[in-house]
C-alpha cells in the first residue's frame, strides 16, 4: 500500500462519521443513512485519485450520500415525494462540508441505544464511527465476519423500529449507556494500537479518534472514575508507540524498547489523571488497567519494573472482569514473579478455554516461557505456529524472526 493510498483511506475513514452525523441530523433513519454513507464511500474509493482529492471531500460525500437516499426513497415509496422536494433543494445547492458541530459523541451514544444487545452496540459503533470493516470487527471481537454483518443489520433495523432520535445525549442516556460506550472506545483504541491484520502495526487514526472521543466523554463526566481511567489507560499505552517498531515496521517488544522515545508528556498526563482518579472515585477495571500501565511507564528500564505490584493488580483485575486476555497477561506477570515453570503450568490450564484454543497469543506466550526454561526447540515450534495464526504482518515477522533464532539441535 502506497502513502497516497493510505492518505485516501485516511480521508474516507475520517470523513465517514461526520457525513453520517450530517445525514442523521437532516433526515433521521439510521439504517438508510448508514447504507447511503457506505455507498458514497465506495463511490469515492473508486473514483477519487489519492493525489487529487476533491477540494471539499466531506461535502462531496454528503452530496453523494444524499442523492443515494433520494434513490432509496423513490424506489421504496411514492409517498416520499413532498419530502424529496425539500431534500433536492439541499442537494442541488453548494456541497455542504459543515458538520453542524462534532456529532461523534451523539453518534456514539445512538449506536449504544439500550434496545440493542451489547454485542450489536459494539459492532455497529465500530462500523459507523470507528470505520472498521466487518472482517476487522470480527477479529477484534473474536467472532466470525458473518456474525458481525448480521449484528450490524439487525442493529440498524432495531434502531429504526424504536424511533430513536439522533441528538446530544441526555444525562439519563449518559448514565445508562456509559458501560457500552467505554467498551467500544476501548476496542477502537486496541485495534488502532495493534492492528489485527495488515502491513502496519499501528493505525494512528483509530487511536487518535479513540483518545479524542474519550476526552470528550471525560469532559462531560469529570467525576466518573472509569471514563477518567480509560483516558489514562489510552494515554499511558499510546505513549509507548514511538518505540514499538523499527523504521522498517518490525515489532519491538516492551522489554527491548528504547524508553527514551516514549512520550513523556502523555505519560505525565496519564499518571496524574489515574493518580487523582484512584483517590476520588470508586475503583473499576479501566482504572486498574491504567494503574498497570503506569507501573510499566514509571520504570526507567525493564529491570526496574515492579512486577509484584503488576501481578497484584492483575489478580484484582481478574476478580473484576475475568477473561482470556486478562488471564494471559496475568500469566506473563506470574512468570516474572514466580518463574516460567509455574507460569507454563497455568498457561496449559488456561489454554483449555475455547476462546483461546487457536489464538496466536497462547503460542507466543508459551514460546517465551519455553525459551526461559531453555527448551529452545519447543519454543521455536511455538513461535512458528503463532506466526501462522496472526494476520498482522509485523507480528508475523517478529514471531518468525524469533523462531529463526533457535536451531533444532540447540
Amino acid at each position: 500500500m502506497t502513502a497516497d493510498t493510505r492518505t485516501l483511506e485516511d480521508t474516507l475513514r475520517d470523513a465517514a462519521p461526520r457525513v453520517l452525523g450530517v445525514l442523521l441530523r437532516r433526515y433521521g433513519d439510521f439504517g438508510s443513512c448508514e447504507d447511503a454513507v457506505q455507498e458514497a464511500l465506495i463511490a469515492a474509493a473508486t473514483t477519487w485519485q489519492a493525489d487529487q482529492l476533491p477540494a471539499n471531500p466531506t461535502g462531496w460525500l454528503v452530496t453523494t450520500a444524499s442523492r443515494r437516499l433520494i434513490e432509496i426513497w423513490r424506489n421504496n415509496s411514492a409517498r416520499r415525494r413532498r419530502e424529496l422536494t425539500d431534500v433536492l433543494q439541499v442537494v442541488q445547492g453548494e456541497p455542504d462540508d459543515r458538520p453542524d458541530g462534532d456529532d461523534s459523541l451523539a453518534l456514539l451514544f445512538l449506536c449504544c441505544h439500550p434496545s440493542l444487545t451489547p454485542s450489536s452496540q459494539v459492532a455497529l459503533t465500530l462500523r459507523a464511527l470507528g470505520g472498521l470493516t466487518t472482517a476487522e470487527i470480527g477479529r477484534a471481537l473474536l467472532v466470525p465476519e458473518a456474525t458481525v454483518a448480521q449484528r450490524i443489520s439487525r442493529a440498524k433495523a432495531r434502531i429504526k423500529a424504536t424511533g430513536a432520535v439522533f441528538g446530544d445525549p441526555s444525562v439519563m442516556d449518559l448514565a445508562e449507556r456509559l458501560p457500552a460506550v467505554l467498551h467500544i472506545l476501548y476496542l477502537i483504541f486496541n485495534e488502532g494500537y495493534t492492528s489485527s491484520s495488515g502491513t502496519s502495526l499501528h493505525r494512528v487514526e483509530l487511536t487518535a479518534e479513540a483518545i479524542r472521543l474519550t476526552r470528550q466523554l471525560h469532559h462531560r463526566l469529570p467525576q466518573d472514575g472509569e471514563a477518567a481511567g480509560l483516558l489514562a489507560l489510552m494515554l499511558l499505552t499510546d505513549a509507548r508507540r514511538p518505540a514499538r517498531s523499527r523504521p522498517d515496521g518490525e515489532l519491538i517488544p516492551l522489554r527491548h524498547q528504547d524508553r527514551t522515545l516514549w512520550n513523556a508528556a502523555a505519560i505525565a498526563e496519564g499518571i496524574a489523571l489515574i493518580t487523582s482518579t484512584l483517590k476520588a472515585a470508586a475503583l473499576g477495571p479501566y482504572q486498574v488497567q491504567a494503574a498497570i500501565a503506569a507501573v510499566h511507564d514509571e520504570a526507567a528500564h525493564t529491570r526496574d519494573t515492579d512486577w509484584p505490584q503488576i501481578l497484584s493488580l492483575y489478580e484484582l483485575l481478574q476478580t473484576m472482569t475475568p477473561g482470556p486476555m486478562v488471564t494471559l497477561n496475568r500469566i506473563v506477570a506470574v512468570a516474572m514473579v514466580h518463574g516460567p515453570a509455574v507460569a507454563l503450568g497455568q498457561l496449559e490450564r488456561a489454554a483449555d478455554d475455547p476462546v483461546l484454543a487457536d489464538h496466536y497469543r497462547v503460542d507466543a506466550v508459551r514460546a517465551h516461557l519455553l525459551d526461559e526454561l531453555g527448551l529452545h526447540t519447543e519454543a521455536r515450534d511455538c513461535y512458528q505456529r503463532a506466526s501462522r495464526r496472526t494476520l498482522s504482518l509485523p507480528e508475523q515477522r517478529y514471531l518468525l524472526a524469533q523462531a529463526r533464532n533457535h536451531r533444532p539441535d540447540e
